[in-house]
């Protein structure tokens, strides 16, 4: 069984992505076979926007971000040869998000947010997403995640 970025990566309190936070979202990240990070999300009622049958953009938007970054957390960790939440730790924060929204998205079904590697090195990883419902494409997503610091979390 292929376990999640998120549930490997060792305190994360994240709105979007933290497996520690209650009231996030608490997304999921994995592999697919085609080598892009995949992360299937089901929407909840008190995620809309104005109109109650699709999401908020702001929700959209974090979907996409910490998906993003989580992948270029688990691809360092990957580059580096060690499991994801080894120590020592390593951090990635959003640098920069541009976001597309193509259509509006039905909140009434899951949505499908694939990130793909578009280059990286060792300060900066930056990723194309796109997140679908009922196979349309709804919002496009560039993201450059930067790697922090390890004092970057306070925690030292």
């Amino acid at each position: 069984m292929t376990h999640a970025f998120q549930d490997r990566i060792p305190d994360n309190l994240c709105f979007g992505c933290g497996p520690g936070n209650v009231d996030g979202l608490q997304i999921k990240s994995v592999w697919s076979s085609t080598g892009e990070s995949v992360c299937t999300y089901q929407p909840e009622p008190h995620h809309a926007a104005g109109p109650p049958q699709f999401v908020n953009g702001g929700i959209l938007a974090t979907l996409i971000d910490c998906h993003a970054v989580c992948t270029a957390i688990a691809f360092a960790y990957e580059s580096e040869g060690r499991e994801i939440g080894s120590d020592p730790p390593i951090w990635y924060a959003t640098a920069s998000l541009e976001v597309r929204y193509l259509r509006p998205t039905p909140i009434e079904v899951p949505v499908e947010v694939r990130a793909r590697i578009v280059d990286s090195d060792d300060r900066k990883t930056r990723l194309s997403c796109t997140l679908t419902s009922r196979g349309n494409t709804c919002v496009e997503g560039e993201i450059v995640a930067a790697r922090v610091p390890a004092d970057w979390r306070g925690d030292n």
